[in-house]
C-alpha cells in the first residue's frame, strides 16, 4: 500500500510544494548519499502508483545503482543502454508510456510497465539520473515531468 502525503491543489502546485519541502529537509546537508536517500524517500511517500524510485550515479563512464526505495535493482548500466542510460546519452528527462515497446528496456523489476528518468546535470555534465518506474502504462504526465525537473534541479543545489 503507498501512502501519499496530503497535498492540495493542482499538481503543479504540489510538485512545488514539494520541491519546497525538498530545500528544508535537506538545507545544510552536503553528503551526497544521505540527501539522494532522502530525496528518494520523500518521493516514494508523494508519489502514487509508483513501484520503485532512487538514483543512479556516474562512476566510471556507467551508471551505478544509488540510493532508492523499492525492490532490488540492477547495480549497473552502461550509456545507451535502456532508458537509464539514453537518458545520459542524451542529457535530458525521457518517459517511457510503455517500457515494454522501448527499445532495449531493461527489466529490473517485471512488474514495471512505465518509467521517466531525470538526468543529474552538473557543470554540464550528466553526474546521475533520477529513475521512477510505476506499474501502471503511461503513469507520468507533462506535469510529472516538470515537477520532476523542478524536483531534481532543487535537488542540485546540495549535490
Amino acid at each position: 500500500m503507498y501512502s501519499k502525503i496530503n497535498y492540495e491543489g493542482p499538481v503543479a502546485k504540489q510538485y512545488d510544494t514539494l520541491s519546497k519541502q525538498l530545500d528544508a529537509l535537506l538545507e545544510g546537508e552536503n553528503d551526497r548519499i544521505a540527501n539522494l536517500s532522502n530525496a528518494s524517500a520523500l518521493l516514494n511517500q508523494f508519489l502514487d502508483q509508483i513501484n520503485w524510485v532512487g538514483f543512479y550515479i556516474m562512476r566510471d563512464g556507467e551508471l551505478v545503482l544509488g540510493p532508492f526505495q523499492g525492490l532490488p535493482a540492477c547495480v549497473r548500466i552502461a550509456v545507451g543502454r535502456g532508458v537509464c542510460g539514453t537518458a545520459v546519452e542524451k542529457k535530458q528527462t525521457l518517459v517511457v508510456d510503455d517500457v515494454h515497446a522501448f527499445p532495449g528496456h531493461i527489466a529490473c523489476d517485471a512488474a514495471s510497465n512505465s518509467e521517466i528518468v531525470v538526468p543529474l546535470i552538473k557543470n554540464e555534465e550528466v553526474i546521475g539520473v533520477l529513475d521512477i518506474d510505476s506499474p501502471i502504462k503511461n503513469r507520468f504526465s507533462v506535469e510529472d515531468r516538470q515537477g520532476l525537473e523542478q524536483f531534481v534541479e532543487t535537488l542540485m543545489k546540495f549535490i
